[in-house]
This record gives structure tokens, C-alpha cells and sequence, in this order.
């Protein structure tokens, strides 16, 4: 092929090239458009048009009149339900909660503010709430340019979670269901349902605080607990020179210190199904750990709390009570009290208070070698949970305080059993 008949496929070629990624670009937004038709359609519109497509062949086939008047009236009403799908549904959403976090129990108040920004009026719709598993429905009215509309709602909380509010979905559909278009608008939010804590007085935790802390193994620069003297070396604070020393030996010696445990509070609280007799014994466990972990922030402990599989963030009571409200049970394979207390030694070497929290099913074996997994030194109480003890009662497993409750409300008085 000569040189000239090549420069004369070229444009042909560019040609073909160009209506092919205009044919594609038309075939995707036709994609789209398809797609977003059949998310409007409800399963029982297309079995209406199933059944219209049917009746007519079947009557022109059979020569039947009646289905082919059948299929008419049905094609009929799907086409006029079809044009309720058309209006805008433009609003601009707002979805405003009084209070993110609430109690176990109480009323989460909110409000939906719906306005029309644009220069024409929106025919009415429907908004749709979705609530963690549930949602609720608001019917809105049309809507004028400009005009406000605002529907206050409240959320029960029988059960602690962490429960998600939203999206707002604005709904436009048909009397008859066949149809329907929804268009999200704002993003979720988070509701925390804190479980039930009580505050209490009097029994402050204080009583295993450490003024000075307990020798640990590790050796320090600067700490409360003395260990030996040192050959000064640069860098050394000078305020630890040994000058009776140094005068005696004529070089200058620095005091070396052990490190000391400080106050380190440390709760381990089980989620493991095995441990718990009941549900209401579960909560009420999370309910105790809750309440003495804020009672210890109170006296000012560093607190730090874990569960099987993790540690749960609890540097602030509203830290503590968020973790707190997404805890659930964990799976067998990660294991009871005993291997929590485990984890506790392992990662937190120097803790001088720890609580061990589980339930009314843990054996007196396995609890006994809990409290023999923790820390050498660290002062121990364990908080078992019965829902069906009237009073709190109290015993010794090896060094270990074992406190066992029915109710939140008697943590105060097993605490007083433990101090007496």
C-alpha cells in the first residue's frame, strides 16, 4: 500500500474511533439512568407489568378480550402511578439531637428541620428516619419557595448501644406503592446509650492509692524509690549529686532510683457469654465497671479498662461511658476471666489497683487463678454479678477480695464490707 492510500485511512480511522467513545459515553450514562429507574421501581410494579405484558399476549393470541382490556387497565394505573414520581425533592436537611449521649432508659429528643431553598414549590413527600434497626416516617406538606418545615421526634432507649440516626431520606412515591424515589440528604449520627452508673460517696478508692508507689525491677534516673550511686556521666541532673559522697571520693556520684508503681488503676471486665448466668447480669456488670471506673477518675487515677480482644478508651468518664456503650458479648474462642487476667499482667506490668469484673458462672477455680494472673503486688478486688441476690455479699479467694452484687445500688455497701 502506497504512502498516500495509508494518509487516506487516517481520517477514517479517527473517524470510527471518535463515534466509538462517543457510543461508549452515551451506553454508560444510559446505564445510569436505567439504573437509577430501577431503583425507583418496587417489586410490585414490576409484578403489575408482568402481568400486563402476559394478559396482553395471551389475548391477542387467544382472541380473549377481556385480558386485553385487563392488561390496558393495568398498564393504565402503572403509568399514572408512574407520574407521581415527578416533582423536585430538593429540600435542604438538617437533623439536630438535643444530646448525643443519653442513659440507658431516658429519651433522646431531636428535631428535623426541612427547607426549600429553590424558587419553586416541592410537592409533598415523604421523610424517612432511619433509627439503628428501625425508622420513622414524616409526612411533609408542600413546601413554598423558601418555607421552613420542622418535625420534632424523640427515640426511646430501652437497651445500651451505640445506635445510628440517619441518614434523612426524602421519599417521593404512589398512593399504591408501585413506585418510589428516595434521595438521601445529611450524614448519620451517632446516639451513645450510656448504661445506668451510680455516683457514690464516702467509699473513695482512694484507700489503695500509692503516695510513693511500690518498687518495680526497672532501674530510673529520677524516681521516689533509692537504689545506689552512680559515676556521674553527662547529662545527669545535677540536683542527684551525692555531695558526701563526692567529697569522700573525690568523684562526683549521682543517686540511682528503682522506678515505682504509681497509682494505676486497671479494670478488666469480661464479655464472655460463659460467665454470665443472664442478660441482666451482663449489664449489670457493665453498669459496676462503669461506676467504679468513673468513681476512680474522680479521686484523679489514671484508670484503664479491658475486655477480651481489646482496651477500651477511658482516660474521661465520657471516653469510659462510650466504650462502654458499644461493648457486647465476645466469642468463645477468645476465653473467659482467667485469660483476660492474663492479657491485664502481660500488658499492664505495673498496675497497683485491679478489678475484676464477670459473672455469677465463673467457677471458684477459674476466679482463683485470675487473681493468681495479676500483677505481684497489685491490690485485687473482683465484682461478681447475681441479679437475683437481694444484698451483696462478700468473701476471700487467696489475697483477692470477692464481692458479689444483685443491683448497681449496692456497690456502695460492698465497698464499705470491703473497707471494713
Amino acid at each position: 500500500m502506497t504512502t498516500e492510500a495509508l494518509q487516506s485511512t487516517h481520517p477514517t480511522i479517527d473517524r470510527d474511533a471518535g463515534w466509538r467513545d462517543i457510543a461508549a459515553v452515551v451506553g454508560v450514562r444510559m446505564l445510569a439512568r436505567l439504573r437509577l429507574i430501577a431503583q425507583a421501581v418496587r417489586p410490585l410494579a414490576w409484578v403489575l407489568m408482568g402481568l400486563a405484558v402476559g394478559f396482553w399476549i395471551l389475548g391477542q393470541v387467544a382472541g380473549w378480550e377481556e385480558f386485553t382490556i385487563t392488561a390496558l387497565v393495568i398498564a393504565i394505573v402503572v403509568a399514572l402511578c408512574a407520574l407521581f414520581l415527578i416533582g423536585r425533592t430538593a429540600y435542604d436537611v438538617s437533623l439536630d439531637l438535643a444530646r448525643t449521649r443519653v442513659v440507658v432508659g431516658e429519651r433522646a429528643i431531636g428535631a428535623l428541620k426541612l427547607a426549600n431553598l429553590g424558587t419553586r414549590a416541592i410537592l409533598p413527600s415523604r421523610v424517612v428516619l432511619p433509627v439503628g434497626s428501625g425508622r420513622g416516617e414524616f409526612g411533609i406538606q408542600r413546601l413554598a419557595p423558601g418555607a421552613e418545615a420542622e418535625e420534632l421526634f424523640a427515640i426511646p432507649t430501652q437497651k445500651r448501644g451505640v445506635v445510628k440516626v440517619g441518614p434523612v431520606s426524602v421519599v417521593r412515591g404512589d398512593p399504591l406503592g408501585l413506585f418510589e424515589r428516595a434521595r438521601r440528604s445529611d450524614d448519620p449520627v451517632d446516639l451513645f446509650v450510656h448504661p445506668r452508673t451510680i455516683l457514690f460517696d464516702g467509699q473513695s478508692l482512694g484507700f489503695l492509692r500509692d503516695l510513693e508507689g511500690m518498687p518495680a525491677s526497672d532501674l530510673s534516673r529520677d524516681d521516689v524509690s533509692f537504689h545506689a550511686l552512680l559515676e556521674y556521666q553527662p547529662g545527669d541532673d545535677l540536683r542527684h549529686v551525692h555531695w558526701k559522697s563526692t567529697a569522700r571520693t573525690g568523684t562526683m556520684m549521682v543517686r540511682q532510683y528503682e522506678e515505682t508503681r504509681r497509682s494505676h488503676f486497671v479494670i478488666g471486665l469480661s464479655r464472655s457469654t460463659g460467665d454470665y448466668a443472664r442478660d441482666e447480669d451482663f449489664e449489670l456488670a457493665i453498669s459496676a465497671a462503669g461506676s467504679i471506673g468513673l468513681r476512680a477518675l474522680r479521686d484523679s487515677q489514671r484508670v484503664d479498662m479491658r475486655v477480651q480482644g481489646r482496651e477500651l478508651p477511658s482516660s474521661t468518664g465520657k471516653q469510659l461511658l462510650d466504650s462502654l456503650s458499644a461493648v457486647e458479648n465476645s466469642k468463645p474462642r477468645e476465653g473467659g476471666i482467667a485469660e483476660l487476667a492474663g492479657v491485664l499482667a502481660a500488658s499492664m506490668p505495673l498496675a497497683s489497683i485491679v478489678v475484676l469484673v464477670c459473672g455469677s458462672k465463673v467457677r471458684t477455680e477459674d476466679l482463683r487463678l485470675a487473681c493468681a494472673r495479676l500483677p505481684f503486688g497489685a491490690r485485687v478486688l473482683a465484682i461478681v454479678t447475681d441479679s437475683t441476690l437481694s444484698s451483696p455479699e462478700l468473701r476471700r479467694i487467696g489475697d483477692a477480695d470477692v464481692v458479689t452484687i444483685g443491683a448497681l445500688e449496692q456497690i456502695p455497701l460492698a465497698l464499705q464490707k470491703v473497707l471494713a
